[in-house]
């Protein structure tokens, strides 16, 4: 069974500016899936949806065969920016999805504190975020993103914002904590090789209203090889994107 199902989605702005039409998708345990296409397409309206922010117009979605349609609070968000408080703490930061949920904070310390050295930012937890670089500020971000739901994540370009050496870390780093706590992740990305990249499938979504046009399944292994954006499967992948894109 898929741990994530979004079935016949639909959706519109006042009954008229259908944003999505139709839209069907999966994501199973332990995968990472990309949303690619142009701006404007619906991507982060369907994000809105999937998360409980958003009721459609017409459809479902499913998380291990229970619907969650309309219910937040069942799978975490993480938007473009990181979003952490200037005058927290890195530590506080973090907290707050748990403090939030109601756990005391020296319990929500001790379950946050088991995470940090696994999200490479040990050290940080008393420092603030404008000690810390764009990579590490991120981390933060993504490990608070996790202690808000440790199942699956909704990430809305991430990466957009670091430079070309910080971001192909990231992602190097992030597959490997995925495959370590066992998250299961959909992607928003215009980045045709960040998708190649990281992804076990990518859906193109397109059009006005958008709809899902393709699903490509990746089939180079992961861990990816690190020359892999270099080599003629990688370039196949991308010539079929950028064709179907058009």
């Amino acid at each position: 069974m898929a741990e994530l199902e979004v079935k016949g989605v639909s959706f519109s702005y006042d009954n008229e500016n259908t944003v999505l039409k139709n839209i069907d998708l999966s994501l199973h345990d332990g995968e990472l899936i990309s949303l690619l296409g142009v701006s404007g397409g619906g991507k982060t309206t369907l994000f809105n949806i999937i998360s409980g922010l958003l009721i459609p117009d017409e459809g479902h979605v499913y998380l291990n065969g229970e619907e969650i349609t309309g219910c937040s609070g069942k799978v975490s968000y993480m938007l473009q920016k990181d979003m952490l408080l200037p005058y927290w703490t890195v530590e506080d930061n973090v907290l707050l999805p748990l403090i939030i949920k109601g756990i005391k904070k020296r319990e929500a310390r001790l379950t946050a504190g088991r995470y940090f050295a696994e999200f490479g930012i040990d050290g940080t937890q008393k420092m603030y975020p404008s000690e810390l670089s764009g990579g590490m500020r991120q981390r933060a971000a993504l490990l608070r993103t996790y202690l808000f739901s440790a199942d699956i994540a909704l990430l809305d370009e991430p990466f957009s914002a670091l430079d070309t050496i910080t971001k192909s870390e990231m992602h190097r780093w992030y597959l490997d904590v995925m495959d370590n706590i066992r998250l299961s992740t959909i992607f928003i990305t215009h980045d045709v090789d960040e998708a190649i990249l990281l992804s076990d499938r990518i859906y193109l979504l397109g059009g006005k209203p958008g709809t899902i046009t393709n699903e490509i399944v990746i089939a180079e292994p992961k861990p990816r090889r690190k020359d892999f954006n270099l080599t003629d499967e990688f370039l196949q992948y991308k010539r079929e994107i950028i064709s179907k894109i058009k």
